[in-house]
């Protein structure tokens, strides 16, 4: 007994030392992507100016020239770290849809967070809303379109949820109940997009690609603080409880879980990660579904390393997609939204081929 209780903890601590070591790859790979990322792009900088660029905030004996200080601090970092932040809140939100649905299926979009923040630009774009009078002045203002955009994408969450209290919060319930509200805002957008003239048509279609266009110092600062937070609760205060719904619904209330209660946080807390992002660049798929199983296939599903290990991931694939986006056709820039489809459809594909067990 004793030897095998050896085995045990040996065994334990190999895969908490890979988990770690991953964790720092990941780290590594993402402070080696942002300088290159910087360094790329219409005006092509060389990494030792960008890092010079970066110092220069910092350190005044630095000296850079203020053109490229321009090009870096204020067009290229704030979309740079917006994509790290975002890539991170799209991934954690997929691992917590994946765990409290246990379906590898799921992501941010299956509950219709997407389809609903589209519906919701789509009405501010087409019909207007986006227009402001206020004492004779009348003006656009972008923040109306993010706000709606914001807002319906808590709408389907918030249904879901009702639903779920009213016939239990059960797996099932929840996805169908998503399903069924992306359906429905889809059907709505394409209504007003039947109705609207082009002008506004292709303005609609264009946030749908989504983009890290809209990226400003001030608008990171929101999804920083928010998605920084969210997460940090997520980590401290539910990873045991996921990884006791991994087992079965019996078997997380015999360990104390409170299993409607996780299961309801879980989908409001990942709503508000995804809906936040979304309602300032856009619909960029693919992500919080990609990353949780990349992640989950090399360090497996414990939570307490998931959650880190696919922020990083996700930051590293969007960042990566972005870079790509800026830079295959350049000087013209793809949406980033296109690119993660296109990036993520065949290696999604791979690891499934490659790996010959199965993962979930």
């Amino acid at each position: 007994m004793a030897v095998k209780s050896t085995d045990a903890a040996e065994k334990y601590l190999r895969l908490t030392w890979r988990r770690t070591c991953f964790i720092v790859l990941l780290i590594v790979l993402l402070l080696i992507l942002i300088p290159l990322s910087a360094s790329l792009g219409t005006a092509s900088i060389g990494v030792n100016d960008v890092l010079h660029a970066l110092l220069s905030r910092l350190i005044p004996s630095f000296s850079c020239p203020s053109l490229v200080q321009l090009i870096v601090w204020e067009l290229r970092l704030p979309r740079i770290f917006m994509a790290v932040v975002a890539g991170a809140a799209f991934a954690v939100a997929g691992v917590v849809m994946q765990s409290v649905l246990r379906n590898p299926l799921a992501s941010p979009y299956t509950l219709g967070v997407a389809s609903g923040a589209g519906f919701g630009a789509a009405l501010a774009i087409i019909l207007g809303a986006g227009i402001i009078t206020y004492r004779g002045v009348t003006y656009t203002n972008e923040w109306l379109v993010a706000v709606n955009a914001f807002i319906f994408a808590l709408i389907p969450s918030l249904v879901v949820m009702g639903l779920a209290k009213f016939r239990g919060a059960r797996p099932e319930t929840m996805i169908l109940s998503g399903i069924a509200m992306m359906y429905l805002f889809s059907a709505g957008t394409a209504l007003l997009q039947y109705f609207a003239t082009p002008e506004a048509v292709t303005a609609v279609v264009f946030w749908l690609f989504g983009s890290l266009s809209k990226a400003t110092w001030w608008r990171l600062s929101v999804v920083s603080v928010t998605a920084v937070s969210i997460t940090a609760v997520l980590i401290l205060k539910f990873s045991w409880d996921l990884n006791a719904l991994l087992i079965s619904d019996e078997g997380a209330r015999s360990l104390g879980v409170d299993v409607e209660l996780v299961r309801l946080a879980g989908i409001v807390l990942s709503s508000l990660l995804t809906a936040i992002p979304v309602c300032f660049l856009g619909t960029i798929g693919f992500i919080g579904l990609v990353a949780p199983h990349m992640t989950r296939m090399v360090i497996g599903g414990d939570h307490r390393f998931l959650i880190p290990a696919s922020c990083l991931m996700g930051a590293v694939l969007l960042l990566a997609a972005d870079t790509v986006a800026r830079t295959i056709i350049s000087p013209m820039v793809l949406p980033v939204g296109i690119v993660t489809s296109f990036m993520g459809t065949p290696l999604f594909f791979y690891l499934l081929i490659r790996r010959k067990k199965d993962f979930w």
